[in-house]
């Protein structure tokens, strides 16, 4: 701050005053040079004398400023000097009275240009701001005054030529204009004392005759002299120069006030920390040399790296294989820390032990997690196994009864069971495993979306739009079934009972689009991002249990959707509740002609027949009223041939009469009439004869002896679960 300051004061003083010079020379020349004269040689040559000396006291400055000045601050010096060398030959053109007025004028305009860029750069040097600007201030009024100066020539020039041209004109109007605005702008942010200075010059008597003049020549009055010019233009110009040179002088003296009381602050304060410094240091090595040496520093540095190993690379890779099943040896794989008997070996002890500790706890959290596990997978496959049963013995009763109340009890009765099934399957699922249901060949997305909502709880309030026709691959379609029928019990849980949830599905290039949308009252922001995160990233069960989840079916989902690649994602709908987005990648679809029917009980359960009499059904828009066979779930069963639905005969439902309200009667519902035609038998064939209670009781017998032979075989059996059969 102080080299800058002082550079400003000792470059930019000498410099004004040249360029001063400079501006009375141009007037005199081209005053010299204009028709009627007014000025001798003599006058002129004196003005060139005192310009010579400014000049010289202007360029040694110069020369001390470049020592130690920025590259573009020389490189400014330098074009400076080069426009310097070229005055001679002007000066002797004026003198002879050969140079051309413009040509003079543009010369003495280009050599004040680079002088005023030179010092406005130097200006900007002073690293304080303040100081900075004071000096910026002082350049601009005095590019001002050189403004006014180059105005001042033009009026001359034309006062004393009788005329001004249309380009003196517009030029002189323009120069005029141009100071007293950069004046008026710049004096309000000039230090106090240049203030006062122009303050004193705006009431002084030359600056009222200057604007009183300027007002008569731009009007164009013929009266003005241009004696009475040059007396009130030439007093006016030295104190606008003499204000600027105020202006320097005051901002460099500030910046050298500010310079010597920032270093005195800055010697003070690096006085101080380098007292602290040494403090510091004293007292460390003293310290130092009583508590630690060079060995112990090395010993614990070895001691905290072997430490930080075991625990954060040693110890959470035998803690993940444990998790993982498999077996370790401690002693192996996590040798001990071995420091001898001292306070060090002791602290090494001391990890040695907290390290085993950890592993043991480890160790029996594995075994625990896999007790729990092994119970929980048990409690869920014979859980599968009662309800494949259950339904089997449903799908007989169903088949052979003919009660339409009774039907409609066991059709309720068959729902449920189908329910509980899915929930055996969301334990099997929690525990890592995959359900037994499996097919080989595809099944329709028809059929999937059927039985998807066959398993909910409130179907009767799902709609599902028109299906394309494509198809599932066998390996894929369990998991998608229950993906999708979480979702449709989500939807119907979460709103009203009276509202419809819409299935809607659509083949797009990245495979299956299916949504999901109920009219409930929605999730908030926080809820929906924290839902998506569990789809998009499903955690550790661990890791729910131990947060309290309740929410398990979105768990269920996750866990579905990263097995099978699909993308499960849950938005806002436009009608006000939430829309489930779900896209099957292509892999998972496989064309419409190539799938075989479904082979377990997954159409729509049939609506009450007490809902018929009163006469408040009606028939579902996406499911038929008829029920297949139940045929009981296998692992990756044989193909089964398609079975049709024959439509009830047609002489069943026109030649009855009709009702007394001339109604047609309700379909009556004939015997075999769901079979498929291949399972259909004539009416000769010999039915089977009565099974006597003893009999009974005999097959019942041998049918307990042979199962329980075949569950203790199995259970020797490694493969037998890895099957997804049931456990008894």
């Amino acid at each position: 701050m102080r080299s800058a300051a002082v550079g400003v004061k000792d470059a930019t003083i000498p410099s004004v005053q040249a360029f001063a010079g400079l501006q009375q020379e141009r007037q005199l020349s081209l005053v010299l040079l204009s028709k009627a004269g007014g000025v001798d040689t003599a006058a002129l040559r004196q003005q060139h004398a005192r310009t010579d000396e400014s000049v010289t006291r202007m360029k040694a400055a110069f020369t001390d400023l470049a020592d130690g000045a920025p590259q573009d601050i020389v490189d400014r010096i330098n074009a400076l000097t080069t426009v310097l060398d070229d005055l001679g030959r002007h000066r002797a053109q004026v003198e002879a009275g050969t140079g051309s007025p413009q040509e003079v004028y543009d010369y003495y305009n280009s050599l004040l240009d680079a002088g005023v860029a030179l010092i406005s750069r130097q200006a900007r040097q002073v690293p304080d701001a303040e100081a900075g600007q004071s000096n910026v201030h002082a350049v601009t009024i005095f590019q001002a005054a050189d403004w006014m100066s180059r105005g001042a020539t033009i009026g001359s020039r034309g006062l004393l030529n009788k005329a001004f041209t249309p380009a003196e004109r517009v030029e002189f109007v323009r120069l005029i204009g141009a100071y007293h605005a950069g004046v008026d702008a710049t004096i309000p942010f000039a230090l106090e004392q240049p203030r006062q200075q122009y303050d004193a010059l705006r009431t002084s008597s030359e600056y009222r005759a200057l604007l009183d003049l300027e007002g008569r020549v731009i009007n164009g009055d013929t009266g003005v002299t241009d004696q009475q010019w040059r007396a009130a233009a030439g007093p006016v110009h030295e104190k606008l120069v003499a204000i600027a040179v105020r202006q320097v002088e005051d901002g460099t003296t500030l910046g050298l006030e500010k310079a010597n009381s920032r270093f005195t602050a800055v010697l003070i304060g690096s006085l101080i920390a380098l007292l602290a410094v040494v403090v510091g240091i004293v007292l460390a090595l003293r310290i130092s040399n009583r508590l630690v040496s060079r060995a112990l520093v090395t010993r614990l540095t070895s001691l905290r790296e072997d430490t930080l190993r075991l625990a954060q690379e040693r110890l959470p890779h035998i803690v993940a294989r444990l998790r993982g099943g498999e077996q370790v040896d401690v002693h192996r794989d996590m040798p001990p820390l071995d420091y001898g008997n001292d306070e060090i070996g002791q602290v090494a002890d001391a990890f040695n032990t907290a390290q085993y500790t950890a592993v043991a706890a480890a160790v029996k959290e594995t075994q625990a997690r896999e007790g729990v596990n092994r119970v929980f997978l048990d409690i869920a496959h014979r859980n599968q196994g009662l309800v494949h049963r259950q339904l089997k013995i449903l799908d007989k009763l169903e088949r052979e009864e003919e009660n339409p109340d009774q039907l409609d009890s066991l059709f309720q009765l068959d729902h449920l069971a189908t329910r509980a099934r899915r929930n055996a399957e969301n334990l099997i699922i929690l525990a890592g495993e995959q359900p037994g249901r499996q097919w080989r060949k595809p099944v329709r997305l028809s059929d999937v979306l059927r039985a998807a909502v066959a398993e909910t709880e409130q179907y009767v309030r799902v709609k599902v739009n028109p299906v394309p026709d494509r198809a599932l691959v066998g390996v894929a379609v369990a998991d998608t079934i229950h993906l999708l029928a979480e979702l449709v019990d989500n939807a119907t849980a979460f709103s009203s009972p009276r509202s419809e949830v819409i299935v809607h599905s659509s083949a797009a290039p990245h495979g299956i689009v299916i949504e999901i949308e109920d009219h409930g009252l929605g999730m908030t922001q926080e809820e929906r991002l924290q839902a998506n995160a569990k789809l998009s990233n499903p955690p550790d069960f661990e890791t729910m249990a131990f947060r309290g989840e309740s929410r398990l079916g979105l768990f269920v989902v996750a866990r579905l959707a990263a097995r099978r690649g699909i993308k499960v994602e849950l938005r806002d709908s436009p009608y006000g509740g939430t829309v489930a987005l779900c896209v099957l990648p292509p892999q998972l679809v496989a064309p419409h002609n190539t799938a075989g029917d479904i082979t377990e009980t997954t159409q729509m359960p049939v609506r009450s027949f007490h809902d018929h009499h009163h006469g408040h059904v009606e028939e579902h828009p996406s499911f038929p009223l008829k029920r297949p066979p139940v045929v009981p779930p296998a692992v990756n069963p044989p193909p089964v041939p398609a079975v049709s639905e024959p439509e009830p005969p047609v002489d069943d439902q026109t030649n009855q009469a009709p009702t007394s309200d001339g109604k047609p009667p309700l379909p009556r519902r004939r015997k075999r009439q769901s079979l498929a035609p291949q399972l259909m038998q004539s009416d000769d064939v010999t039915h089977a004869e009565p099974v006597t209670g003893e009999r009974s009781a005999e097959r019942t017998r041998d049918g307990l002896a042979a199962f329980q032979r075949g569950t203790r075989d199995a259970r020797l059996t490694d493969d037998w679960r890895s099957e997804g059969a049931p456990s008894s």
